[in-house]
């Protein structure tokens, strides 16, 4: 059969089941889809699959007598592959198979080691603001750890931005010598 044209004649043969006119659609379609579907999936078993069930909804369609314009039957069994494929795509990634020998997925949740040196770190920290003076305790809770404004920590300690710089360093350089000191302690036993 040469070239042919997708007219009604050729739609009616296929719905009468024309073995001829079957086999060249079956043909002439396949060759196409396969083409379509090779860039697309990876397995020769789906793009078989994917094949056949688009011939299957095509002829399914095709048996209904009021499916009309048939010089549009190319662009009719296009969009059915189409149609095929996204379903097959929706439907591999709702399950998607892990292998055997596929790594262990990594546990997102936090890590019991670094949860318990935050703790100790929280702790010490505690301790060292603990025995600081009252004004360089509040200054380093409010600014550092309560974020507070900086204007705001000026007029409730009744000091200006300059001196409040000023006090923050000093309050600060206690701090670090206070926590140099409790790690010597630690390593010396």
């Amino acid at each position: 059969m040469g070239f042919v044209s997708f007219d009604a004649e050729y739609v009616d043969k296929l719905r009468q089941g024309d073995p001829e006119v079957q086999w060249h659609f079956a043909s002439h379609f396949g060759h196409l889809l396969g083409i379509k579907l090779r860039a697309r999936l990876r397995s020769s078993t789906l793009r078989d699959d994917a094949r056949q069930e688009t011939f299957l909804r095509v002829f399914a369609t095709l048996r209904n007598p009021e499916k009309r314009q048939p010089e549009n039957l190319g662009a009719f069994v296009n969009a059915v592959c189409n149609n095929v494929l996204l379903e097959m795509f929706r439907a591999e990634s709702r399950t998607s198979v892990i292998d055997d020998d596929a790594p262990e997925p990594a546990d997102r949740r936090l890590d019991p080691e670094a949860e318990a040196l935050k703790s100790d770190r929280k702790r010490i920290v505690q301790h060292l603001l603990g025995e600081m003076t009252e004004r360089d305790r509040e200054l380093l809770r409010e600014v550092f750890l309560e974020e507070l404004d900086k204007d705001e920590v000026c007029r409730k300690h009744g000091i200006d931005r300059d001196y409040l710089r000023v006090v923050l360093h000093r309050a600060k350089a206690r701090f670090r010598l206070a926590l140099e000191g409790t790690r010597r302690r630690a390593a010396a036993g």
